[in-house]
């Protein structure tokens, strides 16, 4: 079947790049931006990788590039007898070799388990050398690992795995042989031509999108030890000592770009660019928290003034000042805080960095 598919598949994948459409250059910017961004986490982590042989290599491929924490992918052949295969001997039948996709993933991210059972969604385990409309026994179903220690988490994950299945279950669970890179068309298929062959149900796909969601933030408040190890001396003075950081020479009075900013001690997210805005001060000002239930206010009788302070609830940190001569059509309050009880995350950086649930709050109204 998929045969008759390489050929339309190319044809369509030359006129669509001929084409250079919007939606293409789009597309092709996002890829970098996450190649980007998981180069970085190969580079500097504990990088793994599995061996999923699931039917056609095209949409098996695919599905794991949705799932958050796979860094990298690669279709190819493995398990065969045979040395570099080509695709025309791979489907003779001859040379033993599986379609198969090599998943490079972090650990700290998603766990070789829930792949293993995200995996199984995605094939029949009970049929033996057919996956959807394919046929031919480099289209069996298997798990290949490269790492001794992964064995044992492979095969108790594919045994607990079939007890939900009335019939014998055939996944292969084996060290890995051998594995070749598949041809250069063959890889990031379906991001090539979004209308080509899968034997996977689309609804999968998105499935596997939200399978491994970032998990929810818990912000808590750390002790005075710990703050001091991390905070700089100026951070560690103004969030802890009640100190206050020079007008105008500060990280964030003029900072404009859009994005949130946290406490510094914690995490927690307080105030919003959108709320920020030019008061003369020489410090960050904002019209508002993003909620008040971030922060608490109390009377500073401190330095001769009556003054109202600014604390974050959860790190019981010293922020600033709240005024009343702020913009009256914002409220008419002026937060002013220090920038060195903050920590800005620009709206690029929001959603890799578990913010991302705030997006939408730098809408322009």
């Amino acid at each position: 079947m998929k045969n008759i598919f390489i050929v339309l598949g190319i044809i369509l994948g030359i006129a669509v790049f001929a084409a250079g459409s919007g939606l293409f250059k789009n597309s092709k910017s996002k890829e970098i931006t996450k190649e980007k961004e998981n180069q970085n986490i190969m580079d500097n982590k504990n990088v793994r990788e599995i061996y999923f042989a699931g039917g056609c290599f095209w949409g098996t491929e695919h599905f794991f590039q949705q799932i958050r924490g796979v860094v990298g992918t690669e279709v190819g052949y493995a398990n065969g007898n045979t040395q570099n295969p080509t695709y025309e001997e791979v489907v003779s039948h001859t040379t033993g070799f599986a379609e198969t996709v090599k998943v490079k993933y972090d650990p700290e991210q998603v766990d070789l388990k829930l792949l293993i059972d995200l995996y199984f969604k995605t094939i029949d385990p009970t049929t033996l050398d057919k996956q959807g409309n394919d046929r031919g026994n480099q289209y069996r179903t298997g798990i290949y690992f490269s790492n001794k220690e992964d064995e044992t988490v492979v095969k108790n994950e594919v045994s607990k795995l079939a007890k939900n299945y009335s019939q014998p279950v055939v996944v292969e669970t084996v060290a890995l042989k051998n594995f070749y890179k598949a041809e250069d068309y063959h890889q990031d298929y379906l991001d090539k031509n979004p209308g080509g062959y899968c034997h996977i149900e689309p609804g999968l796909f998105e499935i596997a999108k939200n399978a491994n969601p970032l998990p929810k933030a818990k912000y808590e408040k750390q002790d005075k030890n710990a703050l001091k190890e991390k905070l700089t001396a100026e951070q560690y003075n103004v969030t802890q000592e009640n100190g206050t950081e020079r007008p105008f020479q500060n990280e964030y009075w003029n900072e404009t770009r859009e994005g949130i900013y946290v406490d510094i001690t914690t995490g927690e997210p307080l105030f919003i660019s959108t709320d920020k805005f030019e008061s003369g001060c020489g410090w960050p000002s904002f019209s508002k928290p993003i909620t008040k239930k971030l922060i608490d206010e109390k009377m500073d009788k401190t330095a001769g003034m009556i003054r109202v302070e600014v604390r974050s609830k959860t790190g019981d940190a010293h922020l600033g000042h709240v005024f009343t001569d702020g913009p009256t059509d914002k409220g008419g309050l002026r937060y002013c805080i220090n920038s060195a009880s903050l920590k800005f995350v620009p709206k690029a950086e929001m959603e890799k960095k578990g913010y991302g649930d705030y997006i939408p709050l730098l809408d322009k109204k």
